[in-house]
């Protein structure tokens, strides 16, 4: 049974219910049961269940504070692993950190935050969550996060450490883990969540900030490919059918490999003009990351989906009505791509409120009143910097433009930032709450600045250090030799 709008019922609500159901009335009916979803039948378990400690950090020559000295703890909570780490000087404050979508395996892990050392030599104690569910699952990633840091004073207890609980809580997280991130900061989550944490600042990484909106960009991709290939009105769901003669239109050489950057063909030329304004407009790093950077094949991977986000959902999400799609420089191709092109609507119901908790994706509203500093990489295509342009039009329309700070970021991939980039945007939000004095960033949403070719030269920091992902390793020299160097 299906609702037209969401029913909440308060704690005299049930009570009335429940009395009126006592004394046999017929008019009162009992509120429906949650139906549910494929992701409920699904059993995951964490990856190392007997681990009770990880590995200390490495200690540089630059380090103030000796890395073997923090208390380094590892466990299961509710199902779900985790890691905390509290150094010996440790200021009373705690960071969460949310990590990014880790597939669909059996298996649950715990990740380290990137700017593990920054927080540990400046006396921050950490905790990170596998979460208990893997897939897309970001109600499982608030849930999980904010009841570690509710148990972290008794792990330390039972860890033979007694602390005070935290002063301060803080979160950040990349990709999916900033989709967990703004979800975990919203009033919806402060009203819904069955695990409530108070947060008293955010950075959310190349972030999933428009929630279900992402999964409406990946299915416009999918319909204008098709359209601009010759196969508009091929029902999307049997794209594996149509999917080698709309690569082998679209593209000469798809995804890039080691000796071959990927390259369109003339259809393909304008499938990406109509890709670069999807996913945020004329920029830098845009053909970069097509050429190299490798993140759009993974949003071709999920074209073809039902709808449902693998399982989270039980109704279709997707809808594409909203897009008005543009090949720059050609009005008529424009004009025809817009005629032809499949229209997607979404079930109203597929990602309603829940009476049980959080909705199973949870929303980025941008109802929120703590500082929020964002970072994204302008070439990323799987989770695009159009994401930092949907909750910017989010935050402002609900009034909280004062607590939010973007940064731009010239990588060519997804999450490639280096550890200087995000220890900047985490310092800058730590000073901001406790001074007061908000930062600089970007305007994410005005055309002309967007597509100027230094925009994002303010905020990225190309030193290479110790601590540094292997994508942006490889990736920032091969990014510096191909671009313009920035002023």
């Amino acid at each position: 049974m299906s609702f037209k709008k969401p029913l909440r019922l308060t704690a005299l609500a049930l009570t009335s219910v429940a009395l009126l159901a006592a004394c046999g009335s017929s008019d009162a009916p009992l509120p429906a049961p949650e139906e549910t979803r494929a992701q409920d039948s699904r059993v995951f378990s964490p990856a190392e269940p007997t681990a009770t400690t990880f590995a200390a950090m490495s200690t540089q020559s630059s380090d103030t504070v000796d890395m073997s000295t923090t208390s380094r703890w590892s466990g299961v909570l509710n199902g779900a692993a985790y890691r905390v780490e509290v150094p010996a000087n440790w200021n009373g404050k705690l960071v969460m950190y949310a990590h990014g979508y880790a597939g669909t395996g059996a298996a649950v892990g715990v990740s380290n935050p990137s700017i593990r050392r920054y927080l540990i030599q400046n006396g921050y104690a950490w905790a990170a969550s596998s979460y208990a569910k893997n897939y897309y699952d970001v109600r499982a990633g608030v849930e999980d996060t904010n009841a570690l840091a509710l148990e972290f004073k008794a792990i330390a207890a039972k860890n033979a450490r007694t602390l005070s609980a935290p002063t301060k809580i803080y979160i950040t997280g990349h990709s999916m883990g900033g989709h967990i991130t703004a979800a975990a900061i919203e009033d919806e989550a402060a009203a819904y969540a069955v695990n409530k944490v108070k947060y008293a600042g955010a950075v959310p990484m190349c972030g999933v900030l428009g929630d279900t909106e992402l999964f409406n960009q990946f299915a416009a991709m999918q319909v204008t490919a098709q359209a601009i290939a010759g196969l508009p009105s091929y029902p999307t769901a049997k794209w594996s059918e149509i999917e080698p003669l709309v690569r082998s239109t679209l593209f000469t050489t798809f995804p890039s490999t080691s000796t071959a950057p990927a390259t369109p063909t003339a259809a393909g030329v304008k499938y990406l003009s109509v890709l670069q304004n999807i996913t945020g407009g004329p920029r830098p790093m845009f053909d970069l990351g097509f050429a190299f950077g490798g993140s759009f094949p993974s949003a071709w991977g999920t074209f073809g989906s039902d709808g449902t986000v693998t399982g989270i959902l039980n109704k279709n999400v997707l809808d594409t009505n909203a897009y008005t799609y543009k090949i720059d420089g050609d009005v008529p191709g424009s004009t025809a791509l817009n005629a032809s092109v499949l229209k997607l609507t979404a079930d109203p119901e597929a990602n309603r409120l829940r009476r049980d908790g959080l909705r199973w994706i949870p929303k980025a509203n941008g109802e929120f009143k703590i500082p929020v500093v964002s970072i994204h990489t302008l070439g990323d295509l799987f989770v695009p910097f159009s994401m930092e342009q949907t909750y910017q039009k989010r935050v402002a329309a609900k009034g909280n433009s004062s607590w939010l700070v973007q940064r731009a970021i010239r990588g060519v991939s997804h999450c490639d930032f280096t550890v200087a980039e995000q220890v900047n945007a985490f310092d800058d939000m730590i000073k901001w709450e406790r001074d007061g004095v908000k930062p600089t960033g970007d305007d994410v949403v005005t055309p002309a600045t967007v597509a100027a070719a230094t925009y994002g030269c303010t905020f990225t920091k190309n030193t290479l250090g110790p601590d540094e992902s292997g994508t942006t390793n490889a990736l920032r020299p091969l990014t510096l030799a191909n671009s313009p160097a920035c002023p």
